[in-house]
């Protein structure tokens, strides 16, 4: 089984939630360098992941041409399942299929990415992806909500703050204005609010299952393999075919790889920290794609919304993570 202490063995979980996940607690003298890392460990995994799928959505958009939107998702999901399948010999305990656990990261990948992609899909088509995205934004107060109910997390002030700062900063990054609101129903709206509120659920519940079976990687292959399969069927119901000739077809394959990359660092984020700390984090994916927009792919240019963004999203991350 890839347990969290084989890929960072220094990793210690204290005080009850030792005690509550594995049944029992040791404490050990562990140099200060190295409590220190163990402590800020899961905000730090949260901003590579966020990092990470950033990365995903250029890699993504260089292979898009405006005519295989759909050949794009199809071919990423595939493609991230199909790499844990790939490695899953050599990590996968054959103990961990016949347990709770199983149906709840099942579940989580029917939540996220089945039909979260689909609701977030139709938003963008009906609001367009600037209003859907602001929307979006509040994604981690769904999170926050989720993880108290389902999980019991407590929000402590720092936490609130940060998230609000988080939201803030999303919000302005993806504002454009000049948004007309005559040529879509109003009931557009809740089409991207559903769609954070189920991944938000999903994350809340693949962390429950991480204390039956604590392994990132199992949970990362149930899950992109329920959402491959799903929408497999979803493509052949509606009788669609990929285009497997398309020219970003090399593009989608990469994109699929980074995002499986992506994922694993993030359960394993959930793991070691809490959801309410982690996902926020994770939620400024589209900062970091606005920022390698404008210094790596020079897609993007410096407006007032830029320094308001980073300003906002810095101080929302380390409140996040530095509270306690």
């Amino acid at each position: 089984m890839l347990r969290v202490r084989r890929v960072f063995p220094n990793f210690e979980v204290s005080g009850e939630a030792a005690l509550s996940r594995h049944g029992s607690a040791t404490k050990e003298i562990d140099p200060i360098g190295t409590s220190c890392m163990s402590a800020y460990l899961p905000s730090i995994l949260a901003l590579a992941s966020a990092f990470m799928f950033a990365v995903s959505a250029h890699i993504q958009n260089i292979g898009l041409d405006g005519k295989n939107a759909q050949t794009a998702s199809f071919v990423i999901i595939v493609t991230t399942a199909a790499v844990f399948w790939l490695a899953a010999p050599f990590f996968v305990e054959t103990a961990n299929w016949w347990t709770t656990a199983t149906f709840l990261f099942a579940a989580s990948g029917l939540l996220r990415p089945t039909l979260s992609i689909s609701l977030w899909t139709h938003g963008i088509r009906l609001l367009g992806p600037t209003l859907n995205s602001g929307i979006g934004a509040i994604g981690p107060i769904f999170t926050a909500i989720a993880a108290y109910l389902i999980v019991g997390e407590e929000m402590t002030v720092a936490i609130a703050i940060g998230t609000a700062a988080v939201v803030a900063g999303i919000l302005v990054a993806s504002y454009r204005g000049n948004v007309s609101v005559s040529s879509w129903p109003w009931w557009a709206i809740f089409l991207p609010m559903a769609a954070e509120l189920l991944r938000a659920i999903a994350h809340s519940i693949t962390k429950v299952g991480f204390d039956e079976v604590p392994d990132p990687f199992f949970a990362a292959l149930m899950s992109t393999t329920v959402g491959a399969v799903t929408l497999s069927i979803r493509f052949l119901a509606e009788g669609r075919k990929p285009d497997f000739q398309s020219p970003g077809m090399k593009w989608f394959v990469l994109t699929g790889v980074i995002t499986s990359v992506a994922f694993f660092i993030l359960n394993i984020a959930l793991e070691i920290g809490k959801v309410i700390t982690v996902i926020p984090i994770v939620a400024i994916s589209p900062i970091f794609a606005m920022l390698l927009g404008l210094f790596v792919f020079r897609k993007e240019t410096i407006t007032w919304r830029t320094f308001v963004t980073i300003v906002l999203v810095v101080a929302g991350v380390m409140l996040v993570s530095l509270s306690r």
